[in-house]
């Protein structure tokens, strides 16, 4: 797929990676539709961000847990655009807590926002890339699927329903959807994140070295023009899942 003039949307990209996914696409010349949470300022200067590339921003608020505000949002996009060739499924929490310490609460959320948010996102999506006979999905899952992270049980849970929700989309919206997903590694710190912290993160890499966001961006931009690939998940993780 091309993706000059092809209409994105990237959830949860005020901020961090998803803002450098959703620039990078603007960059090759897509129109992109982005949603955020509480991070107005961040996504009225994204926005700004995007359109000085020359090509249309809708800074859309959802909250994706949700399963209305997901339909809507990805309607709201049709009915602006008229078509929706791109989803990149973004959003994501990261809590942990020790496993016998996880509320009722904590466990509904991380699996409503990791889990059942990409899964409605990519249902609206995905009736509208059918109508048209072309269309690509990109979720962004975590090594936590693949590997075992103590205290983040919900988490990891959520993550590797995604892995497996990736796979079963691949297999029943082919020939014309294409579905995939990116595990990253460490690609950005915590903005609070010690110098020992950085190590860590170093030393877990056999490249010894912490990614970027611009890594997982470029790994979405060939994700949707590599027309051959669905159904895999893409390690971007500088060799961590091996370690």
């Amino acid at each position: 797929m091309e993706i000059k003039g092809k209409v994105a949307v990237v959830t949860g990209a005020a901020r961090r990676v998803g803002r450098v996914i959703a620039l990078s696409l603007a960059e090759k010349g897509a129109h992109v539709a982005f949603t955020y949470h509480t991070s107005k300022d961040h996504a009225l200067n994204l926005r700004e961000a995007i359109q000085s590339c020359g090509v249309e921003a809708l800074a859309l608020p959802m909250d994706v847990s949700q399963p209305d505000q997901a339909r809507a949002v990805m309607q709201q996009v049709v009915d602006h655009f008229s078509h929706l060739d791109i989803l990149v499924n973004n959003a994501s929490t990261w809590l942990g807590s020790p496993f016998l310490e996880i509320t009722a609460e904590q466990w509904n959320s991380e699996l409503a926002i990791n889990l059942s948010g990409p899964f409605f996102c990519s249902q609206a999506a995905a009736s509208q890339m059918l109508q048209q006979q072309s269309g690509v999905i990109i979720n962004i899952t975590d090594l936590s699927a693949f590997q075992t992270w103590p205290r983040f049980a919900h988490h990891s849970a959520a993550k590797a329903g995604l892995v497996a929700l990736t796979k079963v989309m691949a297999a029943e919206l082919a020939p014309n959807v294409r579905v995939n997903a990116i595990a990253p590694g460490t690609v950005l710190l915590p903005e609070n994140a010690t110098e020992t912290k950085r190590q860590w993160a170093t030393d877990r890499s056999l490249l010894k070295r912490v990614g970027t966001p611009q890594d997982v961006a470029r790994t979405v931009n060939f994700l949707v023009e590599m027309d051959f690939v669905t159904g895999a998940v893409y390690f971007v993780d500088g060799g961590r899942a091996l370690v």
